[in-house]
C-alpha cells in the first residue's frame, strides 16, 4: 500500500536537499569502536575553540593569561621574602636580584603551554653552572634549566634547555649572550590514581624555534645529583623562577591553560573502553532527542537520518524502530514514482542507498535490511549502478 503522505514538487526538492546537505560526514568511514567514541571525520565531534592568534610573533593570543608584560610584578611574589632583597623591574624585564631568592607567580595552574624569554648577562662571569643560571620551575616541582651555555659547557643534563636532571637540549640553539632566548614550553604533569602513576607527564620544549625536546616523560620531576622517582603532583601550583646567584632576565611571559588528558577524565588522547562507551551512549541520546523532535508526517527525511545516525553510536530500539518504520514508509513512497519522478530524485535515492549500506556494512542496521533491498533495486532497474 501507497502511504498517505505525498510529496509536493518544492517540498520534494527541500527534502532532497535536506539529505543530502545534513550529517553525510557520519555514513563514510570507520564508525565509532570501543577507544573511539568519534567516527572518522565526525561532524559531531566538538568544534575546537576559536582564538585570535598574536599580531606578533611571540606575542600572547586571545586565550592567554600574561603574567608579566613589563609594567609590574603584581602577579608575582617571593617565595621567602627577605627584608630589602626583592626583584627588579629593569628596563621593562623582570630581573633577578642575587640573593632575593625564588619568585613565583600569585596565580596557581596546572598544564599549559608557556611561553617566556630570557637573557644572561652580557658579561660572561664564572663558567659551568656558574654562569647566567636560573630556572623555570612548574608546579615548583619541576624545572626546564636557564643557563649561559653560549661557548660555555656543562654536564648535559644540566644545561640550558634541559629538562634539569632528567634529559638534555636535543641541540644547543642558543643566542650569543645578552640575547634573549625564547622557550615555548608545552607542560603536562604526572598523573596519579590510588598511588599509581597512569601518565608519568611530559616537556616538550622548544627554544628559539627549535625543539629541543619532544615529549621527554618527566620521571618524577628531576633534581640535583640524584636520579628522580615517580611522584604525585597536585592538579596545580605556581610558577617559579629560580636565584641561582645570576642577575638574569626575562620578558614576555604568558600561558595558556590546556584541556585534561583522558586518563583525568578528559577527552584529549586516547579515552578507555568505559570512557568511549559513556561518549557514545550521550551522543547518541543527543541525536535520539533530536530526532524525537523533528517527526513531519509531510516530510520524514530529516528524523529518519538522525535516528540513523543515532545508531552510529550506541544501540537503541526506540532509534532502531523509528527508522525501520520510516524508511520502510518513506521507500515505498519512492518506489511507487514514476521512472521519470524517479530520475528528478535520483540524488536523494542514491544517498540514501549509501548511508544504508554504509550503516549494514557495520552492522548498525541488520542484514538484509528492508528498505535497503528496496532502493538497491531502484538503483539497478533505473541503471544508475556505476560498472566497475
Amino acid at each position: 500500500m501507497t502511504p498517505s503522505y505525498r510529496f509536493p514538487c518544492l517540498l520534494a526538492v527541500t527534502a532532497s536537499l535536506l539529505f543530502a546537505l545534513t550529517s553525510s560526514a557520519q555514513f563514510y568511514g570507520d564508525p565509532p569502536d570501543e577507544i573511539h567514541p568519534w567516527a572518522v571525520h565526525d561532524m559531531n565531534r566538538p568544534q575546537p575553540p576559536v582564538i585570535t592568534p598574536a599580531a606578533e610573533p611571540m606575542a600572547p593570543p586571545s586565550d592567554a593569561v600574561v603574567l608579566f608584560d613589563g609594567s609590574d610584578l603584581s602577579k608575582w611574589k617571593l617565595t621567602k621574602p627577605k627584608p630589602g632583597k626583592e626583584w627588579a623591574i629593569v628596563d621593562g624585564c623582570l630581573e633577578c636580584v642575587p640573593g632575593s631568592g625564588y619568585i613565583q607567580t600569585v596565580e596557581e595552574f596546572g598544564d599549559c603551554q608557556l611561553h617566556i624569554e630570557w637573557a644572561s648577562p652580557l658579561e660572561a662571569k664564572g663558567d659551568g653552572q656558574g654562569r647566567g643560571n636560573s630556572g623555570v620551575f612548574f608546579m615548583g616541582r619541576t624545572e626546564v634549566q636557564v643557563l649561559d651555555c653560549y661557548q660555555n659547557e656543562t654536564y648535559p643534563d644540566g644545561m640550558a634547555g634541559s629538562v634539569y636532571g632528567v634529559n638534555p637540549p636535543l641541540v644547543n640553539a642558543l643566542r650569543p649572550r645578552g640575547e634573549f632566548n625564547s622557550y615555548d614550553i608545552i607542560f603536562r604533569r604526572p598523573i596519579f590514581k590510588d598511588g599509581v602513576e597512569v601518565d608519568p607527564g611530559y616537556f616538550t620544549v622548544f627554544c628559539n624555534g627549535v625543539l629541543i625536546q619532544d615529549h621527554t616523560k618527566l620521571e618524577g620531576g628531576g633534581g640535583h645529583r640524584g636520579r628522580s622517582k615517580p611522584k604525585e603532583f597536585p592538579e596545580v601550583g605556581p610558577l617559579q623562577l629560580q636565584d641561582h646567584g645570576n642577575p638574569v632576565r626575562f620578558r614576555n611571559i604568558w600561558y595558556r591553560p590546556l584541556p585534561k588528558r583522558a586518563v583525568e577524565g578528559g577527552v584529549v588522547g586516547q579515552l578507555s573502553k568505559e570512557q568511549t562507551t559513556a561518549k557514545r551512549a550521550e551522543i547518541a541520546k543527543g541525536l535520539r532527542d533530536e530526532a524525537a523532535k523533528l517527526e513531519d508526517a509531510q516530510n520524514p527525511v530529516p528524523q529518519l537520518e538522525k535516528a540513523m545516525e543515532s545508531l552510529i553510536y550506541a544501540e537503541d530500539q526506540w532509534a532502531l524502530d523509528l527508522v525501520t518504520k520510516l524508511s520502510d514508509q518513506h521507500v515505498s513512497a519512492l518506489s511507487s514514482l514514476s521512472p521519470d519522478q524517479q530520475e528528478n530524485r535520483k540524488g536523494e535515492i542514491d544517498g540514501l542507498e549509501k548511508k544504508m549500506s554504509h550503516m549494514v556494512k557495520f552492522g548498525r542496521l541488520p542484514e538484509g535490511f528492508a528498505a535497503h533491498g528496496v532502493l538497491q533495486s531502484i538503483i539497478d532497474e533505473r541503471g544508475w549502478r556505476k560498472k566497475k
